[in-house]
């Protein structure tokens, strides 16, 4: 089901497992070029065709009203809207800490300098629909754009037979107090939020995870718009010890192995009795999973149970593989924390299990993927704000600085830059 991998054979196994990032094959490609270009040229129209063709549904408005919104919210059960509102609140809390000031500071001569930190104005949320609905997904793609000051923010989703997008995602919106909804997915959603239509306007980031067609259309329309992110399969990486209890050490791997038959479950220990003991739950756990075809998949062609000789190779490894998710369940995981150079989110000791961080504590769930983690981060306040520089130069500043500046500019050849600064110089010579 899953090998065991000796760390001197690791190399062929992991090679596999980092080559399956996310990529688009030609078709996928050229279907979603062909739907950018409808709805950039005929907008709503577009939009209402490709539904029909994709969806089965032709709804009689593309906006969802706010009595649609709080209706599907005042079905929604009572104990799951507790827990929905807690983990929204942690989530909030979480990224409430992550906030920038704008600062300023006078640096003589009457010269302030400083940065502006500002909110993106218009953002495009993309959330998954049909028989796959998170509304983990919406809060955590929802909340920190809210906390970074987002105002106008626009939330598609593709509708089911009833003509609307999936009653969670409505119910989820009026607790987020989100106004902006529209019954349309699929790479049709995302053009619509690149260009704007009639009904849905041009935004200025589109966030969200989706389906291969909406990773394509999101990758097609960077530039004019900014994306989060192209998300590749889910993967986790496990690094333990002999401490670690192998049924913990088991249902973790299977978490993530559940999302797709792409994702991928690494054990990275230094205890073969541990690596044995771990493939002897996993055979036990996977028949008795809803998913069950999907984990067996992942675990064959992208789990291993790699065993190093010592914890220095195990973190060597970890570093190595750059994982979305990396859980250290060692006799003391807080030592080797500072070790850890490339994660996206690290969960410490046996009873932080990834769930935990998809759901409740508050920190993203949206992280990096594909090994990026040795440059990207999770999601975040940062990335809904614009950084603007702030200088007030004052003629006295000027007159001292400037013929320094000049020179800098001539000796690049900037005539007309030189020329900007001399002027002033010669008014005041």
């Amino acid at each position: 089901m899953i090998p065991i991998v000796a760390y001197a054979d690791r190399q062929t196994r992991l090679r596999v497992i980092l080559n399956r990032q996310a990529s688009f094959s030609t078709e996928v490609d050229e279907v979603v070029r062909a739907i950018l270009g409808q709805v950039r040229d005929r907008g709503d129209d577009a939009l209402a065709a490709y539904t029909d063709q994709f969806d089965g549904v032709r709804p009689a408005s593309l906006r969802v009203s706010a009595s649609e919104r709080e209706a599907a919210f005042r079905a929604l059960d009572p104990d799951f809207l507790a827990i929905l509102t807690e983990a929204a609140r942690n989530i909030r809390h979480f990224h409430e800490a992550q906030r920038q000031q704008s600062w300023f500071r006078e640096d003589g001569d009457g010269v302030i300098l400083g940065q502006r930190v500002v909110p993106i104005e218009r953002v495009g949320l993309y959330v998954p629909g049909g028989k796959a609905f998170y509304p983990s997904s919406l809060l955590m793609n929802a909340i920190p754009a809210q906390v970074a000051g987002v105002v106008d923010i626009h939330l598609v989703s593709p509708p089911g037979k009833n003509g609307r997008p999936h009653a969670s995602v409505l119910a989820t919106a009026h607790l987020l107090g989100l106004e902006n909804v529209y019954a349309v997915g699929g790479a049709q959603a995302i053009a619509a939020l690149a260009f704007g239509t009639r009904t849905i306007p041009r935004v200025d980031k589109i966030v969200g995870p989706g389906n291969a067609y909406v990773a394509a259309a999101k990758k097609q329309v960077y530039g004019p718009v900014a994306i989060d992110s192209i998300a590749g399969p889910s993967e986790i990486v496990v690094l333990a010890d002999e401490t670690a209890d192998a049924e913990f050490v088991a249902a973790d791997l299977l978490s993530q192995a559940e999302h797709d038959e792409r994702a991928s479950a690494i054990l990275v220990t230094t205890s073969a009795p541990l690596a044995r003991a771990v493939c002897d739950h996993l055979a036990r756990l996977v028949p008795t999973l809803s998913r069950r075809r999907i984990v067996e998949a992942s675990l064959a062609e992208y789990g291993a149970c790699v065993v190093t000789d010592t914890l220095d190779q195990a973190v060597d490894m970890v570093n190595e593989l750059a994982p979305e998710h990396l859980e250290v369940i060692v006799h003391d995981p807080w030592a080797l924390l500072p070790r850890i150079r490339h994660a996206g989110a690290i969960f410490l000791g046996p009873y932080s299990t990834e769930p935990v961080g998809d759901y409740f504590a508050g920190p993203n769930h949206v992280l990096p993927t594909g090994g990026t983690a040795r440059y990207a981060s999770a999601l975040g306040v940062d990335d809904f704000i614009r950084k603007q520089s702030v200088i007030a130069y004052t003629r006295e500043r000027l007159l001292t600085a400037g013929p320094s500046i000049v020179r800098f500019a001539n000796e690049e050849e900037l005539t007309a830059h030189a020329l900007a600064v001399q002027v002033r110089l010669d008014r005041h010579a």
